[in-house]
């Protein structure tokens, strides 16, 4: 799932723009175009979004929204608009979230990554305590970021802010699927493994940085190496049969599966987030602007792993 060859690297200094650019480059040759989960080569899209995690996180923060929302589509029966690019909006952090009343979408949500450039967005809404996905076109006048939301180091430029959605009126060729659809669907579950292959590529690719600058390592660093070689390579070989058991079922049940890829990639992240200081000392992350970059990213982007109480939720599965 991991290429032995590491990615190209994005062009630095990396910021919003360019990150953008990038991600509308690969759309436009088609290696956004991954192959749908569940359909037989699961395992070929997880590598593509480890590979572009280990290339740059915030850059593959967006191509997985992006695939993710045309995966949901596809699951619906329907198609994305043409060329262009889709990020999933389904936050409901500190009691925020979009609510659709009477054909009326309003709200603020949080984390909407993309949301100054990208086109069109899948928001997730409640309607009478019901989900209800929405496809939004983001040209609408009533959908606008909110200044001050999104100041961070780490993951800067995948631009998620908050975002305010202030009486959008709904058609009926906006919905997609039926209320209840977005969570209960299998994909939901195969998207969040999918996350997950990003955050091993994230922590492979700070590996790849230490390991091409050292030049005589000592026996301590080469005892750190080898612990988070083998913890992302295990992650990896998880990932690989969690591919395997998807594309044999893809209609099952898989959300202890996912909810043990996810704990697993967090584990391999925080290892290399551990670790890799220890091997390097603080000169890069002090002098080198990438590599300190990397390390700030992954710590940000894996916080989307629940921490204990996701491991709370497997220890109550693997008890039932």
């Amino acid at each position: 799932m991991l290429d032995d060859r590491p990615p190209p690297r994005i062009s630095w200094p990396r910021d919003v723009d360019t990150v953008i650019t990038e991600l509308r480059t690969l759309a436009a040759v088609g290696e956004l175009d991954l192959p749908l989960p569940g359909s037989g080569d699961t395992a070929g899209r997880w590598a593509a979004l480890a590979r572009l995690g280990r290339r740059d996180l915030a850059l593959a923060r967006l191509a997985e929204g992006h695939t993710d929302a045309v995966a949901i589509l596809a699951e619906a029966g329907r198609k994305p608009a043409p060329e262009a690019l889709y990020g999933v909006w389904a936050a409901r952090s500190g009691g925020t979230g979009a609510v659709l009343d009477n054909g009326v979408l309003s709200g603020t949500v949080r984390f909407c990554s993309g949301a100054h450039r990208l086109d069109r967005a899948l928001v997730a809404s409640l309607d009478d305590g019901r989900s209800v996905l929405v496809e939004v076109d983001l040209a609408d006048a009533g959908i606008t970021a909110v200044p001050g939301t999104w100041l961070p180091l780490g993951m800067d430029a995948s631009d998620s802010p908050d975002v305010t959605i202030d009486d959008v009126a709904v058609t009926d060729d906006m919905i997609v699927g039926d209320p209840g659809f977005y969570l209960d669907r299998p994909g939901f579950w195969q998207g969040g493994m999918g996350v997950a292959a990003v955050w091993l590529g994230g922590a492979q690719g700070v590996l790849d940085e230490v390991l091409a600058g050292l030049s005589t390592p000592d026996d301590h660093q080469l005892a750190h190496i080898g612990a988070l070689h083998t913890a992302i390579r295990a992650t990896e070989a998880l990932l690989a049969q969690a591919a395997s058991t998807v594309d044999a079922d893809p209609l099952g049940d898989h959300h202890l599966l996912a909810w043990t890829c996810r704990a697993a990639a967090e584990r391999a992240a925080w290892e290399v987030l551990d670790r890799v200081p220890r091997v390097t000392g603080p000169t890069p992350m002090c002098r080198d602007p990438r590599f300190a970059q990397r390390l700030a990213d992954l710590q940000v982007y894996v916080r989307q792993h629940h921490a204990e109480k996701d491991l709370a939720a497997i220890g109550k599965a693997v008890l039932a």
